[in-house]
């Protein structure tokens, strides 16, 4: 995994870019959030006249090892049937893809079954399933490395044939609580403050995850290094999204960051590198308690808040066209010199 610094974006560009903003037919600050991320569009691709290209999302799968804590209502066997469900075009992600014009690529990266051989399934499996991080680390470092590396080579592809705004969506039974477990070792939480209800977990649910959780912060009290508790708690679909994350904003691209899952892989990427969340827009903020935390901590403002705690990258995809919406303003929105429309004193 090569380092990146991001360009520093000048004065005078982001002067350029607020004036091109303020000057379109409209009082200042009309189109709100829109605003927003037309201008951070502009800082991201450095340029005053922005461009979608190719917009794709993600969606990696992967089984966790602690599930043999019950911490999930849901079998493990959800994970590969889901897996056919999106091959089948039939889940929620499928249908949000198909609306809004976005490729969609689906990832095994570590599901506990053997899938035959499908042209529209990538792939990437490191092994079947991580280990239960309750008892010992969910995956060795090389795996991990592994997995990083597999994400990112997948979206250097991507991006060498045109595509330039990316999301990332997950699947895996127990990944709430892989997530959970993460939040708390990025961000020094409480176990309780980050477990939520996942698939549908009831209050004496969610209470015993946050003790399985705190059985494994203790374990592993002295994993401390970014790539060390990644590898310790997470899962190869979230170090996969980590690794995709890393590369996507090292080739500068835009990057739709989702939910409680999917961010949690993005934490792991700011902890590596922290310049990766100056190429992120925050699609949505979850339903799951633990990702209002997440925004919190990487001061990051979500575009919608829905109620939403699917995953899948269905928030990505649900905020796609409002980004559409925000290029396509401060590309063809005519300013007041443009309309002949008299502006403020």
């Amino acid at each position: 995994m090569q380092e990146f610094k991001i360009e520093q974006v000048s004065n005078q560009l982001n002067e350029s870019i607020q004036k091109k903003i303020d000057l379109k037919t409209k009082p200042l600050g009309a189109l709100g959030a829109l605003e927003k991320i037309a201008f951070k569009v502009c800082q991201i691709q450095q340029t005053l006249k922005p461009e979608l290209s190719k917009p794709s999302i993600l969606v990696c799968a992967g089984d966790h090892g602690v599930t043999e804590e019950k911490i999930s209502p849901f079998p493990q066997e959800v994970t590969f049937q889901m897996v056919m469900n999106f091959l089948g075009g039939g889940a929620a992600i499928n249908v949000f893809s198909r609306q809004h014009g976005i490729q969609l690529l689906v990832a095994d990266t570590g599901v506990n079954y053997d899938f035959e051989s499908n042209t529209n399934l990538l792939d990437l499996k490191i092994r079947k399933g991580t280990r239960n991080f309750a008892v010992e680390p969910a995956m060795t470092i090389e795996e991990c490395k592994q997995a990083m590396e597999n994400g990112a080579q997948l979206v250097d592809k991507l991006h060498s044939e045109g595509c330039n705004i990316i999301g990332f969506g997950e699947m895996g039974i127990g990944n709430t609580t892989a997530a959970a477990a993460l939040l708390c070792k990025y961000t020094d939480c409480t176990a309780t403050e980050a477990s939520g209800a996942g698939t549908g977990l009831d209050k004496e649910g969610i209470s015993h995850k946050a003790q399985v959780i705190e059985k494994a912060l203790l374990l592993h009290q002295n994993t401390s290094s970014p790539m060390d508790i990644l590898a310790t708690f997470g899962g190869l679909e979230i170090a996969t999204i980590c690794g995709a994350i890393l590369k996507a904003a090292e080739l500068k691209m835009i990057i739709l960051s989702d939910g409680f899952i999917a961010t949690s892989a993005l934490l792991a990427a700011h902890a590596i590198n922290p310049n990766v969340t100056d190429y992120c827009l925050y699609a949505h903020q979850s339903e799951e308690q633990g990702h209002r935390l997440m925004l919190q901590h990487l001061k990051a403002d979500a575009i919608l808040q829905l109620g939403m705690r699917l995953g899948e990258g269905t928030g990505s995809a649900i905020a796609f066209p409002l980004v559409q919406s925000a290029v396509n303003f401060i590309n063809e929105m005519s300013s007041f010199e443009d309309a002949g429309v008299s502006n403020v004193e």
